[in-house]
């Protein structure tokens, strides 16, 4: 009992740190480089290597080398095939712009490290039976993956997100393209009367099209940075649109109504399924 114990509090005590460096690195990295650089500026006459250092502060001389270290750890251990399904899930999260592939794997490399030091502690104190060592082993593999896990649950989120946006979103864009305006000028509309994950990526589609992209090619990058089979089916359909010279009113109200018989099929389903659910917690918790 007191093992486990032990162990929850070890698991307790590194999610704690693991998320305290990740605000510490995000926030406050870029903070301080800018103000030692400025300070930099305003100091003249000669000045040592080591004072140099020592001037800069705790979280350059320390903590951004260690995450350096955690970085190639990250990658001695990430096959080369999986960096760019790392990079991919970070498009597919929305994270592409603030947080690279390099960030992640430090992250990686610091759950690994952190992990074994407190693997190592646990299994010292609580005692070096074969039962402990496997223990400790699996919290280490574990803590690697963790931060893989919170990735998936990320990307999850987002596209279920875009899911539940997209028909109220395409009632909005066909009552705005019947009602005269252009389909550029319906999704600005709608862009400017929305929030959330799939007005982001409607906002990311107009920027790329005022850019010079055409529309079609930016409705496929829409698609590849979402993945949600909802939104596949419009982006399909309006592509198809574009390529016959179908009405694009016509196109976004067959779209809404499939998605909301859609969207009362899948609620009808997850009712058929509550009773099921329902039965495991009925029968250990409430019978006895």
């Amino acid at each position: 009992m007191i093992t486990i114990v032990l162990m929850l509090s070890l698991i307790s005590l590194f999610i704690s740190v693991f998320l305290i460096s990740m605000s510490a690195t995000v926030v406050a990295s870029n903070r301080m480089s800018v103000k030692s650089s400025l300070k930099k500026l305003d100091v003249y006459g000669d000045i040592s290597a080591v004072e140099d250092e020592l001037s800069e502060p705790f979280l350059n001389r320390v903590i951004m080398p260690f995450m350096k270290t955690c970085t190639g750890v990250g990658k001695r251990l990430t096959p080369a095939g999986f960096l760019e399904n790392i990079r991919h899930r970070l498009v597919l999260a929305g994270m592409s712009r603030d947080f690279d592939t390099d960030r992640f794997l430090s992250y990686k490399g610091f759950c690994l490290l952190g992990s074994a030091g407190l693997a190592v502690v646990f299994i010292t104190f609580a005692g070096r039976s074969a039962a402990q060592v496997l223990l400790g082993v699996l919290f280490v593999g574990l803590c690697f993956f963790l931060p893989d896990i919170w990735l998936s649950r990320e990307v999850a989120a987002r596209q279920k997100g875009i899911k539940l946006a997209l028909p109220d979103t395409l009632d909005l864009l066909t009552i705005s393209v019947e009602a005269g305006l252009g389909f550029d000028a319906a999704l600005h509309k709608v862009v400017r009367n929305t929030t959330g994950p799939l007005s982001e990526e409607f906002y990311r589609l107009l920027q790329e099209v005022q850019l010079g992209t055409s529309r079609g090619e930016a409705f496929r990058n829409l698609g590849e940075r979402t993945e949600v089979d909802e939104l596949g089916s419009f982006i399909l359909a309006m592509l198809q649109a574009e390529v016959f010279g179908i009405s694009i009113g016509k196109v976004l109200r067959v779209q809404a109504k499939e998605l909301r018989i859609k969207r009362r099929q899948q609620a009808e389903e997850m009712a058929q399924k509550a009773p099921v659910k329902i039965v495991f917690p009925l029968v250990v918790c409430i019978f006895p």
